[in-house]
């Protein structure tokens, strides 16, 4: 994935995102970063824009935390009820 570096031991890829005119880094896993590709793929944003609408609604906490609680609701959303 172009801009990603893989951090060391954590597995976790690092990205660099523009919020608010600023660059901040985001580290989550490849499975979070693929979930996050198609789901802005399949809503027809950029994966920026998406980032940038997930940071608009979090409250509290660190925003890779914000983007994986995001991912899980998606997710859970799309899956047809049982």
């Amino acid at each position: 994935m172009p801009g990603t570096k893989r951090t060391s031991a954590t597995g976790l890829h690092k990205r660099s995102v523009t919020l608010h005119g600023h660059a901040t880094s985001v580290a989550l896993e490849p499975a979070f970063w693929d979930a996050l590709q198609l789901w802005a793929h399949e809503e027809g944003v950029s994966l920026a824009a998406l980032i940038a609408s997930i940071d608009r609604r979090r409250e509290d906490g660190s925003l890779a935390s914000a983007l994986r609680l995001a991912v899980l609701a998606y997710a859970f959303a799309r899956e047809p009820s049982r």
